[in-house]
């Protein structure tokens, strides 16, 4: 097994502006209007109280000095003049203890419920995408964007943008207070903030970039632990632990080197705030200081503008920090929005407006073969017609591994696809059930272009057997229902024709037992015997056997090739067989040679024809 990226990679740049992904949360953020909007309204009393809490310890010091005051303290004692502004500063951290608390669960609530919303749209096209998108993407890598990008985008708003927007509110009172106030010391703050702001976004920028690529190290870090995990058995058989671990001790070394990068410009801006913050409060008292011996300002309005100073790059604090929450949020989002993107290549044809006859005729067969009527399984199959037409295909554009293909399978006719390994033959398979589109050509189903199909059709009028069946964490009888409605009854008549009941009554809990991720309590031949279950209750017309019975022993396989002569009856069915004596009473074999339709005909007639097939057949003959 080989890391994912062993080598090391160069992670994109980030590319999108901060506008256009913000414009991708918008829809999410409506959806919970209403909190927000109520998140919001509570911003302003929490900034005028914030704003007023300076105004009244000056205005304290101003009764002490016996200088002048506002009107309210106007021909107060210093007793009762005391007591009042107690009695408003009390007020104003009770306005602040109990609006900030409400404000900030509003803001998490909404922040985790467009989480939710997100991860729920990304899994729905994730699911949607074609197989070729899977073919180039690591699982790692797509985990990655599910759970920890996702995470991320959830600070965007719960701590990050609503944040802001309370910090630049709370700035923008203090800065109005303060000019209404003494505009020269007002200006002095004011031209410390401007500078700093700007240090600040460009430190901002800088931990972005980095941040992007610690993510995209990340997902390598997963990609690379996902497919160790996965292949366990080989690393261990080929004693591949050491090598594999030193491979994973790189990349993780590149992301902590990355992270590293971030901490480093999120510390120079915390740094930065902090000097500039007590350079504002030493500027205030030189300044102040000056302009209390020309009897210009009172001592009271000084000691306002120290807690200004204070108060004022405390929100800038606040906002270097969430700003930072922002940059991780908006390089996790560009990152999901790549997912989010990415088109899907295969999709079901759009309805037309008031559609036809044709298609109302097609939705109602549809419908027909989709209920869960209790005699549904009773129904027979309905048999169809496979065609394909000069049918051209690729995994990638420049190499074709199936070239000109054209055959006719009659409806009920039983097909047998052999040839050499790498022939082309499971790609007529994944072409059939419209997991890749075709490069050129078309394939019909009973006359119509499967692309003109719904592709939940589709797949309902056939059943596919793998030769490894995958099983979901679960019971048994959920594993062959799938997700859909059939009751117990169903499930165990389609055990009892494919002579799988005996084996699943054998279990510890029969069609209850709970079996492991991907089976693993379950033997490869047992998980096999599961895929024909699955494919016997949904009665397809259309049956697709790819080395279905090699996971099999002698016995079992016998009893499943009897159970399979009665489930092929009236059914078309295509057959991918390397063991060519088990395909000999099919009623046509087509022999494929490096994608191409070389030999077409009976057991007999190929044999006669002294070709491919024949020699495919006396080798293994000999070898047995």
């Amino acid at each position: 097994m080989t890391p994912a990226s062993p080598s090391n990679p160069s992670p994109r740049q980030p590319r999108s502006t901060d506008w256009r992904l913000f414009t991708i949360l918008f829809p999410y953020a409506r959806r919970n209007w209403q909190l927000l909007a109520l998140a919001l309204i509570l911003l302003v009393p929490l900034a005028l109280a914030n704003s007023a809490q300076p105004i009244i310890i000056g205005q304290a010091v101003a009764l002490a000095k016996n200088e002048p005051v506002m009107f309210f303290l106007e021909g107060q004692t210093l007793t009762s003049g005391a007591r009042l502004l107690i009695l408003l500063l009390m007020l104003t951290l009770a306005v602040q203890l109990a609006l900030s608390g409400v404000q900030g669960y509003l803001i998490q609530k909404v922040g985790q419920r467009i989480t939710a919303n997100i991860r729920d749209d990304l899994f729905v096209h994730v699911t949607s995408l074609a197989t070729r998108f899977f073919d180039r993407t690591p699982v790692g890598r797509l985990i990655t964007r599910l759970t920890s990008d996702v995470d991320a985008l959830g600070d965007v708003f719960s701590t990050g943008a609503i944040g802001v927007f309370s910090d630049l509110l709370t700035m923008l009172v203090l800065i109005v207070v303060m000019f209404s106030i003494q505009w020269q010391l007002a200006l002095l703050l004011l031209a410390l903030l401007l500078p700093v702001t700007g240090v600040i976004v460009y430190f901002q920028q800088q931990y972005r970039q980095s941040n992007y690529r610690a993510r995209e190290e990340l997902s390598a870090l997963n990609s690379t632990l996902q497919e160790n995990i996965v292949g366990i058995n080989v690393v261990q058989l080929f004693r591949r632990e050491s090598f594999n671990a030193e491979l994973f001790r790189k990349i993780n070394q590149r992301y902590v080197k990355e992270v590293d990068r971030t901490i480093f410009y999120d510390s120079a801006v915390s740094a930065t705030l902090e000097w500039v913050a007590l350079a504002a409060i030493g500027g205030v008292l030189w300044l102040g200081s000056l302009l209390v011996m020309g009897r210009v300002l009172d001592f009271g309005i000084l000691t306002s503008f120290i807690l200004f100073a204070q108060r004022l790059f405390d929100p800038l604090r606040q906002f270097a920090e969430r700003f930072t929450a922002i940059q991780a949020g908006l390089t996790a989002l560009e990152r999901v929005s790549d997912i989010l993107n990415e088109p899907i290549e295969i999709r079901d044809p759009e309805l037309r407006e008031g559609g036809n006859q044709e298609s109302g005729i097609r939705e109602n067969k549809f419908a027909v073969l989709t209920s869960h009527s209790p005699t549904r399984n009773l129904r027979p199959p309905i048999p169809s017609e496979i065609r394909f037409e000069h049918v051209w295909f690729g995994y990638k554009s420049d190499e074709f591994v199936l070239r000109d293909l054209d055959f006719t399978i009659r409806p009920g006719e039983k097909v047998a696809l052999v040839g050499p390994t790498g022939a082309g033959k499971s790609s007529i398979i994944r072409l059939l059930c419209r997991l890749y589109e075709v490069t050129r050509g078309r394939i019909l189903l009973d006359g119509e272009d499967i692309r003109n199909l719904p592709q939940a059709e589709l797949r309902q009028r056939m059943a596919v057997i793998l030769q490894d069946g995958f099983l979901f964490a679960g019971d048994v009888k959920s594993n062959i229902a799938l997700g859909e409605p059939y009751s117990i009854d169903e499930i165990r008549s389609a055990a009892e024709r494919t002579n799988v009941a005996q084996f699943i009554e054998r279990l510890p809990q029969g069609y209850d037992t709970e079996l492991r991720q991907r089976g693993t309590n379950l033997s490869g031949g047992e998980k096999q015997l599961l895929a024909f279950a699955r494919a016997a209750i949904r009665n397809p017309g259309i049956l697709v056997l790819d080395e279905a019975t090699a996971n099999l022993d002698v016995r079992t396989e016998s009893l499943i090739q009897e159970a399979l002569e009665t489930l092929l009856e009236d059914r078309t069915a295509i057959i991918i067989a390397h063991r060519l004596s088990t395909i000999r009473s099919v009623d046509r074999i087509l022999v494929l040679r490096q994608g191409t339709l070389v030999e077409s005909g009976s057991h007999e007639e190929l044999l006669e024809q002294n070709g491919l097939y024949a020699s495919l057949y006396r080798l293994q003959m000999l070898e047995s």
